[in-house]
């Protein structure tokens, strides 16, 4: 093991009973529950059911391996959009990289359909199959887990046999969390990766990861979009626009205000149009976007040793009233 996660704790182990209290309280949060053939089971936040505001809060601290807090607020920054939502982490890169990031690839191809989905959540510490996992020297263990994936159609049983074989578990301790990107549960969810999306800017930056000792975010969440391309352009302009980060570390000064400079969605040449259009430009190719543009739009960063801050971008109502189609 590295020496950031050396004393790490399972998130397997601390995001179960929020799996459990899901499962348990389904009826409620508008959800179903299904399975596939071979046992793994289904939760479904939104492509046949309602779910909700509050099915998506539980499924965003899940995402973040139960190691995290979502809370509804009521101050956005924004007059025309008066709520939002308050995250932290408790070890925020184990929380937000070693396990909400959305980093594992999922893919099957049969002669009449296809399946692609990134999937987030703590099953990916169990597979351990990602760069940044095994840079952190990171590998849970466990014999259940559960991965979340916004799509809007079920994963096939193909789909479900490679995760739970990548994760050295049965197929039918396999819970797949589903969340569409256009569904209610799916924008709050999504912005609940607003610390998740600084942490990832900061590794981009090459910060050293184990200097960040705390974090806490805020951001809109985005009205849902009606359909895909609508709804990943609010998300994403919800954070990249409205987001504000703090975090806390442990380094010098003159590197505590590096970061903070060098981490806002402004600095970036892709800045100032809706995500959507930006995404148009580039003939839908995330890989054609400038990295430096998935931020959050402001930063703080609280030097931990000596107690100075440094401020760096900026909240932009006029393009999330763009977005947002107020």
């Amino acid at each position: 093991m590295s020496s950031i996660s050396a004393n790490w704790t399972s998130v397997n182990a601390a995001c179960q009973p929020f799996v459990d209290n899901l499962v348990e309280d389904a009826q409620a949060l508008q959800l179903e529950i299904s399975t596939l053939s071979n046992g793994t089971r289904i939760i479904d936040a939104g492509i046949n059911c309602v779910g909700g505001l509050e099915a998506g809060r539980r499924i965003g601290e899940i995402c973040m391996g139960g190691l995290g807090t979502a809370q509804l607020g009521s101050n956005s920054g924004f007059e025309n959009w008066p709520w939002s939502v308050n995250v932290h982490a408790k070890t925020p890169v184990l929380s937000c990289l070693g396990s909400q990031y959305a980093g594992w690839s999922l893919s099957h191809k049969s002669e009449d359909s296809k399946f692609y989905a990134l999937g987030s959540g703590p099953g990916r510490a169990l597979a351990g199959r990602e760069e940044v996992l095994k840079e952190f020297g990171y590998k849970d263990e466990a014999t259940s887990t559960c991965i979340v994936l916004e799509v809007d159609s079920f994963p096939p049983v193909e789909v479900a046999e490679k995760v739970a074989n990548n994760c050295g578990i049965e197929a039918d301790q396999l819970t797949f969390i589903l969340t569409p990107t256009s569904s209610l549960a799916g924008v709050m969810q999504i912005a609940i990766r607003v610390l998740e999306v600084a942490m990832h800017k900061a590794h981009t930056l090459h910060f050293p990861m184990e200097n960040i000792v705390d974090g806490f975010g805020v951001t809109p969440v985005a009205p849902p979009g009606g359909d895909f391309m609508t709804g990943m352009g609010r998300t994403n302009d919800a954070i990249l626009y409205g987001g504000m980060v703090h975090l806390f570390v442990n380094c010098s000064d003159d590197e505590a205000k590096d970061l903070a400079e060098k981490m806002p969605s402004n600095t970036s040449s892709d800045y100032g149009r809706p995500f959507a259009e930006i995404f148009k430009s580039y003939e839908y190719d995330f890989f054609k976007i400038d990295p430096m543009l998935f931020s959050p739009a402001k930063v703080i960063v609280t030097n931990a040793k000596t107690g100075k801050s440094y401020t760096a971008g900026e909240l932009n109502q006029s393009m999330l009233t763009t977005s947002f189609g107020l």
